[in-house]
């Protein structure tokens, strides 16, 4: 017995030491643009830390923040284009959380492409020739919500093409009564061109798809749903604003946020 455990303390010992390795999260100490409305608005009084904020004291980033409240997909180039007047290329992500105030105001969902026929040559095994096929082209009518995110992305996408562009879908929205002059009911009642939030929601899911660039549904997973009582908690006032999320919901919109944010990359270096 003495033998053996001998040898195995031995064995042990000749195992050679692995180095201690040390994990850095992809997104420390990197600079992230966040475009959007008054969620993300800095001089919205709903919240003092906005999602924002916490994501900067938890994961290192440096915020260039440019929401503005009331602002409507259409807002968007615009923002960029202040981003990169103050920053120029030196930005490593933009984060887009736009849409809420578009089903408020009744823009039109609109359709993703046109098309119309076109000649192209084609063939395989035989010998190639031109054809009649259909060909689309992403709208650009700003007058419609799937148009304005073809607008906005495809800016993007020239201005900052080798930057992460993460999309985040709009939230649940209860009742926002700011005055007899503003005065936005909760999400079950469809808008002034018959739809539901939802369909905004759907398009933003869509983009993704349309753009190659990754969606977090905070729809889906924040959790937050001013629809029941019991998520007050969460917002600016139980009777007032059931739209603008307090400290506390841009805490949870921020936990949901930062942990989804981890499974991608923020450069491609």
């Amino acid at each position: 017995m003495k033998r053996i455990l001998l040898f195995l303390l031995a064995s042990i010992l000749s195992v050679p030491m692995v180095a201690q390795q040390t994990f850095t999260h992809p997104w420390a100490g990197k600079k992230v643009a966040f475009l959007g409305d008054s969620i993300t608005d800095p001089t919205n009084d709903a919240s003092t830390v906005k999602y924002w904020g916490f994501l900067a004291q938890w994961l290192g980033i440096t915020p260039y923040v440019y929401g503005v409240s009331g602002r409507q997909w259409n807002d968007i180039p615009r923002q960029a284009e202040k981003l990169q007047a103050e920053h120029g290329d030196d930005v490593d992500a933009i984060l887009i959380f736009m849409g809420t105030n578009d089903y408020f105001a009744g823009v039109p969902i609109g359709t993703w492409f046109t098309e119309r026929h076109e000649k192209v040559v084609a063939g395989i095994m035989e010998r190639k020739h031109p054809v009649d096929r259909m060909r689309r082209y992403p709208s650009t009518d700003a007058d419609t919500y799937r148009g304005r995110i073809n607008i906005a992305i495809g800016n993007l996408k020239k201005c900052y093409p080798t930057k992460q562009i993460v999309l985040l879908t709009p939230l649940h929205r209860a009742g926002f009564y700011a005055g007899d002059f503003n005065w936005q009911p909760p999400e079950d009642y469809t808008n002034p061109c018959g739809e539901y939030l939802d369909a905004y929601v759907e398009s933003v899911k869509e983009a993704g798809n349309i753009w190659a660039v990754p969606v977090i549904d905070w729809n889906a997973s924040s959790g937050l749903f001013p629809l029941s009582d019991t998520q007050a908690v969460y917002f600016h006032d139980a009777e007032t604003d059931l739209l603008h999320p307090n400290d506390l919901g841009h805490a949870r919109l921020a936990r949901t946020l930062m942990y989804q944010l981890l499974a991608f990359p923020c450069t491609f270096e």
